[in-house]
């Protein structure tokens, strides 16, 4: 692979391929950490109050 940064392949990030690698899993670790937290966050709200009763609660 070419160093000259006009060279590299992508949409003007500048990146190489394994710069992009390590910010797309450091990426994907914190937005699924984020999305554990929401699941979580919504079980526990759901069991101390649920909001689909059918019209009983």
């Amino acid at each position: 692979m070419s160093t000259d940064p006009t060279d590299r392949p992508g949409v003007g990030t500048y990146l190489t391929d394994e710069e992009a690698k390590e910010i797309h899993k450091a990426f994907m670790g914190t937005f699924t950490l984020y999305v554990g937290i929401a699941v979580v966050a919504h079980v526990l709200m759901f069991l101390w109050k649920p909001w689909f009763t059918g019209g009983l609660g």
